[in-house]
């Protein structure tokens, strides 16, 4: 289906895939260690190589969860790190970590 001319992480794992010229469809499987840039050092480059015009594929591990409600048709919108406010004393309590809004919507 995509026809990929290049894997930025092929084995041996010595070769470095984020600073090398990268193709017109590529297959990006990253290695989950920080010594070649994690996940996230291919998944920055792989939206870089995209805004160039570039098909990029990128297999990352997701929860279960996240892979059920694509599959469920669900739109995903990003809201960053939100603030949310207690219901006890209104303080502010930040997310540890980006959340994002799932929604499935009803027919009409």
């Amino acid at each position: 289906e995509f026809h990929f001319d290049f894997d930025p992480c092929p084995y041996p794992p010595r070769f470095d895939g984020l600073t090398c010229e990268w193709g017109k469809s590529n297959y990006v499987n990253p290695p989950f260690t920080r010594a070649y840039g994690g996940a996230m050092g291919f998944i920055r480059r792989g939206i870089a190589e995209h805004q160039k015009g570039n098909t990029v594929v990128l297999v990352l591990s997701v929860p279960s969860f996240l892979g059920l409600l694509c599959s469920a048709g669900a739109e995903i919108r990003p809201l960053g790190r939100v603030i949310w406010l207690s219901v006890i004393d209104g303080s502010e309590m930040p997310s540890p970590r980006n959340v994002a809004a799932f929604i499935l919507r009803g027919r009409p």
